[in-house]
């Protein structure tokens, strides 16, 4: 899905909690677990990105498949790192050539 700013933090955790079909006190355990790190408001109030609303269904399909939040995080970890050496892997072969 596009987002308009998919950085920018917009969505309250009711919101981004209805958009990845999750409760709010899931994400709030998300959070917890580094799992997902929303914008805060100058009071505090969590505000979720277009990529953490991404995140977030990412992290529901894992544990729908039966995948702990500890297997969750060391997943995504691994993803971040592949993405990580394939940019550094294209960034190789430009030059190269």
């Amino acid at each position: 899905m596009d987002w308009p700013d998919a950085q920018q933090g917009v969505y309250a955790i009711s919101v981004a909690a209805e958009l990845c079909g999750l409760h709010p006190q899931t994400l709030r355990v998300y959070e917890r677990e580094g799992l997902v790190d929303p914008d805060r408001t100058a009071g505090g109030t969590r505000l979720y990105s277009g990529n953490d609303v991404q995140r977030l269904r990412e992290i529901a399909a894992l544990t729908d498949a039966g995948i702990n939040v500890a297997g969750v995080k060391r997943i995504l970890e691994l993803q971040e790192e592949i993405r990580r050496l394939k940019a550094q892997v294209e960034s190789l072969g430009s030059t190269a050539g």
